[in-house]
């Protein structure tokens, strides 16, 4: 039997001990539970197909002498399987509570797609367990109140979430939410009217020299509540990531954001800056320096009506900066020593949020901006709709070659990527109980069909080898205690 099978086992066990340990003030069991079924038509190929064949001569392709294919995971055809699959993502968890303000809390979740671990094969009735997915998910220790202050310290495995989570979040929202956790150092100070956090995760481990060949993310958040319904941040992220063949990679991400209410309009504004280095994206390019300076942004005005079905009608807007310098001139093309540039964009870092269900599953959008109008009503008693258009277009378009053995030769795709309609409903059916269906239609656009890097932070190839719109129908519940 699989290791990871004992979990739950194990948990139940700890439960029992737990609360037959008299330091114990409280013991709270908790848990979550997500299933959808998703739908998508002339979406996604597997595996990924070639659109543009290196366009070699004298050595050199267009992107400079280290460029691949062009290779694309999306299809934009009718052509081909759809995709189509339900998803289910379980959480068991259980709190402690000490004296002296000290806590910790132990989560574990899996998740897995609906046929995929099923134990028996009906053709010759062998059973047999198979490959648990089980795994800690967060496991941290707590400390409020320390000396006396409004200073709170948490140890352990652990999710971050800060603001809007625009750029940071636990990632279980949305679609294929598989969750984010990180092993962390976090130290919270709780003002009256403002709170500061500092934080330091370790991502990836080398066992080496402190602080060598690593992967790290830290930073500080500041939130002020000093007005009433309104709430302004200041933030400062730092990615870096030194581990062997990735170079010098440390790259700054600072911001501001503002949000609140006054009457009946709502607002939620916010910029970001990054830079510094990024060698780790430039090592894909052949390019061993890469400086980044790139902007982000994104905005939310609401405006609510109070008459029947309350309806908020909004206006939202992302965008996120980047840059494609794949292409050649004509005395690159001629000197065989030339180095090629990399196309850095916009890091998405961890956020918590996507655009749709067709470019964003894994909230990868970026070297891209979208505008979005819509409203969100109450047509029934615990029952919400959102309905909205939006319109979605490539920052910097890709410039394809024209003729392969004249690889400077190129023409710049179009920028448009097309147009999303969606209806959302969600159906409170319990306090902890909740329905959602819902419809996306893609209206494809040439910059789709043509193709621009888009996906994957900008570093992966969005085009397709039609142009037939996407259909994306999905439904499902959670339930939480």
């Amino acid at each position: 039997m699989n290791r990871k099978s004992y979990v739950f086992p194990v948990l139940a066990l700890c439960l029992a001990a737990l609360s037959a340990t008299a330091e114990l003030q409280n013991v709270e069991l908790s848990g979550r539970l997500n299933i959808r079924g998703n739908y998508i038509t002339n979406w996604a190929v597997t595996p990924p197909a070639v659109r543009y064949s290196p366009a070699y001569t004298l050595g050199r392709p267009v992107g400079g002498p280290f460029a691949p294919a062009v290779v694309s995971p999306y299809k934009w055809d009718k052509e081909g399987p759809d995709y189509s699959a339900v998803e289910q993502r379980t959480r068991l968890g259980v709190k402690a509570d000490f004296t002296n303000d000290v806590s910790t809390f132990i989560e574990f979740d899996s998740y897995n797609n609906w046929g995929t671990n099923f134990r028996s094969n009906y053709l010759t009735g062998i059973d047999s367990r198979g490959d648990a997915d089980v795994s800690l998910f967060q496991a941290y220790i707590n400390i409020d109140k320390m000396w006396g202050a409004p200073l709170s310290l948490r140890v352990g495995r652990q999710e971050l979430s800060f603001g809007s989570q625009w750029l940071v979040g636990p990632r279980d929202f949305g679609f294929f939410w598989t969750g984010i956790s990180f092993d962390a150092v976090r130290a919270t100070y709780a003002g009256d009217s403002f709170t500061v956090d500092a934080w330091a995760a370790k991502l990836a481990e080398s066992f080496g020299n402190l602080g060598k060949n690593d992967t790290d993310f830290y930073g500080v958040y500041a939130t002020c509540k000093a007005i009433e319904n309104h709430t302004f941040d200041a933030y400062w992220m730092a990615l870096s990531d030194n581990t062997p063949g990735m170079g010098d990679t440390l790259f700054h991400t600072t911001g501001l954001r503002g949000a609140g209410k006054c009457a009946a309009f709502d607002y939620d504004m916010e910029v970001a800056y990054q830079f510094g280095s990024n060698d780790a994206a430039g090592f894909t390019f052949g390019d061993p320096n890469v400086k980044v300076d790139v902007w982000g942004g994104k905005i939310d005005l609401g405006y609510t009506v109070d008459t029947t079905w309350q309806p908020r009608f909004f206006l939202s807007g992302r965008y996120y900066g980047g840059e494609d310098n794949r292409d050649i001139s004509f005395g690159e093309w001629l000197c065989p020593f030339d180095t090629p540039s990399a196309s850095v964009s916009f890091n998405r870092l961890f956020s918590n949020e996507i655009s749709n269900g067709f470019l964003d599953l894994t909230n990868d959008l970026s070297n891209a901006w979208w505008a979005r109008l819509g409203v969100i009503i109450a047509p029934v008693e615990k029952v919400h709709s959102v309905i909205a258009v939006t319109h979605y277009e490539t920052v910097d378009a890709f410039d394809r070659p024209v003729v392969p053995v004249l690889s400077f030769w190129t023409k710049e795709n179009s920028k448009d990527l097309g147009w999303e309609f969606f209806i959302f409903n969600e159906y409170q059916y319990s306090e902890d109980l909740a329905f959602e269906f819902g419809w996306s239609h893609l209206f494809v656009g040439a910059g789709l069909q043509e193709g621009n890097y888009s996906s994957n932070n900008g570093l992966v190839f969005n085009g397709g080898s039609g142009s037939s719109d996407a259909d994306y129908f999905y439904g499902g519940c959670k339930i939480s205690f």
